[in-house]
């Protein structure tokens, strides 16, 4: 358990001090004896001057004084310590120079060093609280716990004033691994100052630390009884109950909660919570209705709370309907919570209902368009649908919102590269590249050049195109998607056909049953006029379980052609042409039944 404790509250007056009380160190002898005459409180008074000082001297003294504060408060300590020193060589007895001085040591975090300054300050002075204050907060700081624990204890016996120092003492007390005392100590605070929510709560994680319950749970019941009309404090109670398997002490304290209330959510909450470790879900769902009930609890509190019982559910077909169920009746009673509607659209998205959960996202987004999640996985979805259209319009919507989004901007890419609208295409993956320069992943900057490459070609400024493709592939020689256009542009181009052939065979190695892929390394060879083997492997591509497509089967008869198979090529184009797809000569092909050269 990790314990936060609060240390040294009084800096804030010891600085103020600082600022004006140190000066009494050069009052003259007079006004300092007036002010012992007023019996002033030992507090108050830092420190006292040498009763031989000449005027002279004090005025030097003052002089240097008033110089050393004004850089100690404005954060120069180490233009403060020399002027101190002065004051120190001339007078060793300065208790305030001292105390000043490890001030300034202590602000340039060098403890070591204002140690022996503040030891001597309380030794002039050893009634002085803020002088003991000062030397225990450097022995803390050098884990001299001992040594600190002595100077607590010291001021805490000097009267119930000083009660509240109680609480460092314990903190003291906990870093040195006594927890016992420390609980010793928060008990005298009470005593003195009667109970405290902070200090009931650091004496609960101590038994919590030590195991015993017991007197944690009957630290929570002081709680309660200090204001035994409040529900929260039950609440609380049962919340420490459940996290140390008391469920059933703990449904005691939560039906004394809604006794008092009966519109607590977070009771209910609890109530699902121990339903649901019981393996009760009717029982839980039950709660949770009451939950989503309430009409004093806002749309957003509910969804952050269903969230919460969402990922408990587990895997379980059961029990992800039924978190859909609630996550759906969440966004019917709140049909203006953009919360609610991506609750929905996480929990369809977690079934594979993906077109369901696009158009869900699609509802939380008009509901509220500035939460960049919503926006990823929309665009996320659209991509996977292949809902092309709706990829354009929502990229472009979420630039609008996030327009220094690197992958808003690849998605909108994407989906003017399908729509061929190269140019538009090229400028999303250019700024998208530009975005993702220090963050993008090899695959993703694979990705970008590659489409950058299919956008180039298409229009038509094939030099950036090829470097584009050449890029990817000294980083991902293996990349299917690049092997395959680039090979292809190339012979459709007729350039580099060694390259193009190069790139196609390595492709057909790795896949050589993708009838796309046989098709493209077919079509380099046909355009390198080696007829006889692209028709080997076009045969195996018009013979694949799939089937093949228009353009493929049209491919095949133009091969035939080239092999002198006239009627056999004439009729694969006409089985090309009823299955679609096929080129804008098809129909001249099959009427002259021949190839224009």
């Amino acid at each position: 358990m990790n314990t936060v404790f609060r240390l040294f509250p009084t800096k804030a007056l010891r600085t103020a001090l600082l600022g004006c009380g140190l000066l009494c160190a050069l009052l003259e002898p007079t006004t300092a004896q007036r002010r012992r005459g007023n019996k002033a409180d030992a507090d108050t008074i830092v420190a006292r001057h040498a009763p031989n000082s000449t005027t002279v001297a004090r005025a030097e003294a003052e002089m240097q004084f008033t110089d050393g504060m004004r850089y100690l408060m404005t954060d120069e300590p180490s233009k403060a310590i020399p002027l101190f020193a002065k004051i120190i060589q001339k007078n060793p007895a300065n208790a305030a120079a001292q105390y000043a001085t490890a001030s300034a040591y202590l602000k340039s975090n060098k403890a070591a060093e204002a140690t022996p300054y503040a030891l001597k300050a309380h030794s002039l002075e050893p009634t002085n609280k803020f002088y003991a204050l000062q030397l225990a907060e450097l022995y803390v700081k050098q884990k001299r716990y001992g040594e600190a624990e002595d100077l607590y204890e010291s001021i805490l016996r000097t009267g119930s004033d000083n009660a509240e120092y109680g609480v460092e003492l314990a903190a003291i007390y906990l870093f040195d691994e006594k927890p016992d005392k420390a609980l010793a100590a928060y008990d005298r605070v009470e005593k003195e100052i009667g109970p405290n929510d902070e200090i009931i709560r650091q004496k609960q994680r101590i038994y919590l630390k030590q195991n015993k319950i017991d007197k944690a749970v009957a630290e929570a019941e002081k709680l309660v009884q200090s204001a035994p009309g409040d529900p929260d404090y039950l609440l609380e109670g049962a919340e420490l109950l459940i996290a140390n398997d008391r469920a059933e002490q703990a449904l005691t304290w939560i039906d004394r909660a809604l006794k008092l209330n009966t519109d607590l959510p977070q009771a209910h909450m609890l109530l699902a919570d121990i339903y649901r470790k019981k393996g009760d879900m009717a029982r839980v769902k039950k709660e949770l209705d009451q939950v989503l009930a309430s009409p004093n609890l806002e749309a957003g509190m509910k969804a952050r709370i269903l969230s919460g019982y969402v990922g408990l559910v587990g895997e379980s077909a059961n029990g992800q309907q039924e978190a859909l169920a609630l996550t759906e009746e969440l966004a019917k009673s709140s049909p203006t919570d953009p919360k609610a509607q991506l609750m929905v659209a996480n929990q369809l998205a977690r079934q594979g209902r993906k077109a369901e959960a696009r158009d869900a996202y699609v509802r939380a987004a008009r509901l509220d368009g500035s939460t960049y999640e919503v926006w990823g996985a929309l665009l996320q979805l659209d991509g996977e649908l292949n809902q092309i259209d709706s990829l354009l319009k929502h990229s472009e919507l979420a630039l609008e919102v996030f327009p220094n989004q690197g992958l808003f901007w690849y998605s909108n890419g994407s989906a003017n590269l399908v729509k061929r609208r190269y140019q538009q295409a090229v400028d999303a993956f250019e700024e998208s590249q530009k975005l993702l320069a220090s963050t993008a992943t090899p695959e993703l900057k694979s990705g970008l050049y590659a489409q950058l490459g299919d956008a180039y070609n298409g229009l038509g400024d094939f030099a950036k195109s090829d470097e584009s493709y050449e890029t990817v592939l000294k980083n991902d020689p293996l990349n299917d998607h690049v092997l395959n256009n680039y090979s292809y542009f190339l012979s459709l181009r007729k350039a580099n056909l060694p390259r193009a052939r190069q790139l196609a065979e390595k492709l057909v190695e790795r896949h050589p049953n993708d009838a796309t892929y046989l098709d493209t390394y077919a079509w380099v060879l046909y355009v390198s006029k080696d007829y006889a083997k692209a028709r080997q492997y076009l045969e195996k591509a018009v013979a694949t379980p799939a089937g093949a497509s228009g353009t493929i089967i049209e491919h095949y008869g133009d091969v035939l052609f080239r092999l002198g198979q006239s009627a056999q090529a004439v009729e694969q184009w006409k089985r090309a042409k009823a299955k679609g797809g096929a080129g804008a000569g098809i129909d001249k092909k099959i009427s002259t039944g021949k190839l224009d050269d």
